[in-house]
């Protein structure tokens, strides 16, 4: 049983706490709720049972919840048809069908044949557990391989399928699959994928370091696969390989975090030949496209915003490699292919998509016109081939797949997704507000057209912040069961993000990690100053790296939001890096294991800085039961942490869990409409949105 130091408080029983104390580079760190990091333990699945059931009959009496499940079903249960796939002759594509739970994956004999059904996984369990990840089928388009999970956790195995009868290869399924990434070799009989160990006595924070590059040839038992690069043995560096579509070159990368990346290549024709540097040891990264016996480069190295570059193989040494699209003083480069024998690049121009297609030399052929300042994805298509796809959303307009021809530029709808909304009655502002130390912060508000700023709208502000992720005007249709109501929602571009480039990612990683912070809390104070909300009616909301946000935002300024949404977070940064994928951030935040990385991490980590006899604002936590990303250690502490503190027992603490569920929630749309209701239902009681 547990024990329950009991006062005044919301929900069930308080969590029994303990005297545990690390002293840390000489600071004593208390740590209470440590025995809650441990998953299996009867106490801490009783406390788990006990206060998820208790949130899930809270959640369930408020009076909005039912209309908002209703509605939510009508937005989220909708047709839509991604951009297709050539590979040989054949047509690969995925759709979501407004009857299925599940996106399915259909192929094509030829470009105007009728589909038929590739994969469906709705069909692959009977309780949905089991979820589709990743499918890449081979240049020929006769076999795929794909990856499955098991309730959508990060952990995958990969299976084998002939496309013409979909027999699987039930022989050659690749366990320790969570890094996989097949690249094809050109001649169809393999594939280059990154293999983990599956041994329950590694660690999941140390499995990184024991990742390999492995070659499978079809065919061939899995144990047999030939051994292409050693482990690093380092768990804080990711590998991938990927070898170039005619074959010749083979090119493995050690990333660093985020921000930096090492290349080495091997000539596949010369027999023998050992893997070589191609660029070690330099503060940034590089992606490699080879084409034609030349190597095209994307870099923030010497350009913060991004530029490409060509080397010639038979010069690669980095003095001799050649500019040739420069870095841009106005947009940020987001990406590159090569499509149609021209140089596709994607840019972020003041946190909004645009489109540029260069020669090979890079000259500037033409932009892309889009429909209006949103989120586009890159031109898809084969380097040789003429067609090219990108899909084009913002806050208000519904994704639209287009067709491109890149020859010509001619654009034209390929499919337009239709919503049960009117985005005519909404408006979209971009607006700038300066941070703590005077750092100018852009931010995306999305509102009714000629509402009052009067303080009167209740508003939601969502923030991430990190990995040089970037937050763009992305469409989202479950969003406008909040608009709908005369609320806000409202989005700025921290530091942190990838948004203005390089430098504002680092601007909040590491030391500077409280600029994210301090400029996510800038923001609410700009949207309570111009008068668009009030503190009574403003809530906070972020995921993952998000969660570690508001989190932070929370516990630092817990007087300036009445309702905080936390969904499967970092929180406990002292400890972080002891669980689920935490060592490969250690680039991102840093480590308590570092004296001076410890001090700034200790000096913002939310589950450190709770206080007792605080008012916090209502809290729902969100938490995944199969989270191999980000160890749910983190809710659970963060949860009993607050519930002792809270000082009024009226304002709820809730810890919401959803069951076969990763880090990013259940991939079933059931579960999706569940979790979005019982979100909106919450924040609606709170704001006291009508």
């Amino acid at each position: 049983m547990i024990e329950h130091a009991e006062k005044p408080h919301f929900g069930p029983p308080l969590a029994k706490r303990d005297d545990v104390v690390d002293t840390i580079h000489g600071v004593q760190v208390a740590d209470p709720y440590r025995w809650l990091e441990d998953e299996k333990a009867a106490d801490t699945q009783a406390w788990m049972r006990e206060y998820a059931d208790f949130t899930k009959g809270y959640l369930a009496k408020l009076p909005s919840r039912e209309a908002l499940v209703a509605r939510l079903k009508e937005l989220s249960y909708i047709d839509f048809v991604g951009a297709p796939s050539r590979r040989g002759k054949h047509y690969f594509f995925a759709r979501r069908h407004k009857e299925k739970e599940k996106t399915v994956w259909y192929w094509r004999p030829s470009k105007k044949a009728e589909p038929k059904v590739l994969l469906d996984p709705n069909t692959m369990s009977d309780d949905g557990s089991i979820a589709l990840k990743l499918v890449e089928p081979s240049y020929d388009g006769k076999t795929v391989v794909y990856s499955l999970s098991k309730n959508n956790a990060d952990e995958q195995s990969l299976h084998i399928m002939d496309v013409a009868t979909g027999k699987e290869r039930a022989d050659e399924v690749i366990d320790g699959a969570k890094y996989a990434y097949p690249s094809w070799t050109p001649d169809n009989q393999g594939f280059y994928y990154v293999k983990l160990p599956t041994d329950p006595k590694i660690s999941p924070a140390e499995l990184p370091g024991y990742a390999e590059l492995r070659y499978h040839k079809l065919g061939d038992k899995p144990e047999q696969d030939e051994l292409i690069y050693e482990r690093t043995g380092d768990p804080k560096r990711f590998l991938h390989g990927d070898v170039s579509r005619d074959g010749r070159w083979l090119f493995v990368y050690e990333s660093h975090g985020w921000n930096s990346r090492d290349v080495f290549y091997k000539d596949l024709k010369k027999k023998g030949d050992d893997f070589k540097p191609l660029v070690v040891g330099r503060d940034a990264k590089f992606d490699i496209y080879a084409w034609k016996n030349k190597f095209y480069v994307q870099t923030e190295y010497k350009g913060a915003k991004g530029r490409i570059l060509v080397v010639d193989p038979k010069h690669p040494d980095l003095e001799d490699w050649k500019e040739i699209v420069p870095e841009q003083a106005d947009a940020v480069l987001e990406s590159f292919n090569i499509v149609g024998g021209k140089l596709a690049l994607s840019y972020l121009k003041n946190a909004s998509t645009e489109l540029r297609l260069h020669e090979l030399s890079g000259k500037l052929v033409r932009t892309i016109e889009l429909p209006g300042i949103g989120s586009a994805s890159n031109l898809k298509g084969n380097p040789e081939d003429d067609e090219a796809y990108y899909t084009f959303s913002s806050f208000t307009t519904p994704y639209t797949t287009f067709e491109v021809s890149v020859k010509s530029g001619k654009s034209e709808p390929y499919f337009e997704l239709e919503v049960p909304v009117d985005p005519k009655g909404y408006e979209v502002k971009q607006v700038w507000y300066p941070s703590k130390d005077g750092t100018k912060i852009s931010m995306f508000v999305v509102q009714k057209q000629g509402a009052k700023l009067d303080g009167s709208t209740p508003f939601l502000l969502n923030g991430y912040g990190g990995f040089n992720i970037s937050e763009t005007p992305d469409f989202e249709a479950s969003l406008f069961a909040w608009l709908e109501q005369g609320a806000g929602y409202a989005v700025p571009n921290l530091r942190g993000g990838g948004e203005y480039g390089e430098e504002w990612h680092r601007a909040g990683m590491l030391l500077k990690k409280q600029n994210v912070f301090d400029d996510f809390i800038g923001a609410a104070e700009y949207l309570i100053k111009q008068g668009y909300t009030k503190s009574e009616r403003l809530a906070i909301s972020g995921g993952s790296n998000g969660g570690l946000l508001v989190g932070a935002a929370m516990t630092q300024r817990p007087d300036l939001y009445k309702a905080v949404v936390c969904g499967v977070p970092l929180l406990d940064m002292v400890r972080y890096h002891l669980f689920g994928s935490g060592k490969t951030w250690i680039e991102e935040y840093g480590s308590a294991e570092d004296a001076e990385q410890f001090k700034a991490l200790y000096a913002y980590s939310p589950y450190h800085h709770v206080k007792p006899g605080t008012a916090y604002p209502a809290l729902l936590m969100l938490s995944a039961d199969s989270d191999d990303r980000v160890d749910p250690m983190h809710a659970r502490k963060f949860t009993a942490a607050i519930q002792a503190a809270q000082k009024s027992a009226e304002v709820p603490v809730l810890f919401r869990m959803e069951t076969n569920a990763g880090h990013g929630g259940g991939d079933m749309v059931e579960k999706l409409v569940e979790r979005r209701a019982d979100t909106y239902a919450f924040l609606f009681e709170q704001l006291e949105v009508k």
